[in-house]
């Protein structure tokens, strides 16, 4: 069963390059890496060609994968979302009611989501927590630590 997934345009087009980068660089290495293994005489003993072999079946399934996921892809069209609820791709600022820090978040996929960068995978507690939420509700969240209660101060 193929999975689909969903992805904004930046990420996809990171995705891209990512296998771009695997086919046009790393797989020629490899493949020099077994020439080179194969003229040093018996393979039957030599550790250089088994691990290089190794390592281009790890990449080629890599690459694979790589394939599989860019082909069930799906882009998100920013331009159809509606700003009033929180959904993927909104930016909400919200504001921890017991200790007053501001925070904000942008919801994106999962295979997208950067912590430092303020972007925060949909299917993590306090972003299935904002879910549909609108703009001045106050949100009780279960985390991992316990419970949150946040504001919901802004939504772009």
């Amino acid at each position: 069963m193929t999975q689909v997934t969903y992805y904004t345009k930046e990420g996809l087009e990171k995705l891209k390059a990512e296998l771009e980068h695997l086919t046009t660089v790393e797989r020629p290495s490899i493949s020099q890496q077994i020439a080179e293994a194969r003229d040093k005489g018996d393979l039957s003993e030599n550790a250089e060609y088994d691990a290089a072999k190794n390592a281009q079946g790890m990449l080629e399934m890599k690459i694979s994968k790589m394939q599989e996921l860019i082909r069930n892809a799906r882009l998100i069209d920013e331009s159809k979302l509606d700003n009033s609820k929180i959904l993927i791709l909104s930016n909400v600022k919200i504001r921890n009611t017991k200790t007053n820090a501001v925070m904000t978040y942008t919801l994106v996929p999962e295979s997208e989501a950067d912590l430092k960068a303020g972007k925060i995978s949909i299917s993590s507690p306090i972003a299935k927590g904002l879910l549909g939420k609108s703009k001045g509700e106050t949100v009780e969240i279960t985390i991992p630590a316990g419970k949150i209660t946040v504001e919901i101060i802004e939504i772009s």
